[in-house]
């Protein structure tokens, strides 16, 4: 009886285990952005179900042919994020987010970071030119922009720097006309970030005079109130009388005049 209450037991136990797992979709093989995924890429595993991801695939006829939106990695599960919409043709198009929009700039080996500006990397956009009065000005218009290309490469070596001529940038529909305004105004460069600073950046910008006279040693125009005394005329000088001196030996006697 004992055994068999045992046997049961371990069939229940057993069963409910594989009933609370489930299959899900994982990377075999690298996965590129903007590219089809293979079914050699991919592959099945069971994974525990108080741990499957949310949404994940379980089939794999629902992401063969798909394009992936995001480069993946070995043993990495496939998330419905992570592909572009049905029927979605690929190339770059397809890794553009919804409501996002994609855009080229000109730059060259100085103002793209020595070419450490690479996919997926973040940036900061400012741009140098002179205002309505003819000065100089440097300002931040955009902050963290992603990189999604440079020159025609969606992908790239970390670590490995590629001087290019043009960046394409993601950007919000607002911020593709900032931008396209602000390259019409003056000259634009690139600031790499660090990709966990999510922080904004609302700088006033800079101008000659900040450059020129920093704050802590700019010259005070305005001259302070002094007082000045005039100083006394010669002929406005009592007069003072004089009385010659005569010097014998070590007496010394003043001599009265007439």
């Amino acid at each position: 009886m004992a055994a068999i209450m045992t046997s049961r037991w371990m069939s229940a136990v057993q069963t409910k285990a594989q009933a609370s797992g489930a299959k899900v979709v994982v990377v075999e093989q690298p996965i590129e952005a903007g590219k089809a995924i293979a079914a050699a890429q991919i592959k099945i595993i069971d994974w525990p179900g108080s741990l499957v991801p949310q949404d994940a695939s379980t089939r794999s006829t629902d992401v063969v042919g798909r394009i992936a939106r995001v480069s993946m990695i070995p043993g990495e599960a496939v998330l419905p994020g992570k592909l572009a919409p049905i029927n979605a043709t690929g190339g770059l198009s397809s890794t553009i987010p919804e409501g996002k929009r994609a855009i080229t700039v000109k730059v060259n080996e100085v103002i793209a970071v020595a070419g450490f500006a690479l996919p997926g990397s973040y940036v900061d956009v400012l741009v140098s030119g002179k205002d309505a009065s003819d000065q100089p000005f440097s300002r931040t218009v955009l902050s963290r922009v992603k990189v999604l290309a440079v020159a025609q490469e969606t992908t790239a070596e970390k670590d490995k720097p590629k001087v290019v001529n043009a960046v394409t940038l993601e950007l919000t529909p607002h911020e593709s006309e900032q931008l396209d305004l602000a390259r019409n105004i003056g000259k634009l460069s690139l600031v790499l970030r660090n990709e966990l600073d999510a922080g904004e950046i609302n700088s006033p910008g800079v101008r000659l005079p900040d450059i020129v006279y920093p704050q802590s040693a700019r010259p005070n125009l305005s001259l302070p109130a002094m007082t000045v005394q005039a100083a006394p005329s010669r002929h406005s000088r009592a007069p003072q009388s004089y009385r010659p001196e005569e010097i014998r030996g070590v007496s010394r006697e003043s001599v009265a005049t007439h």
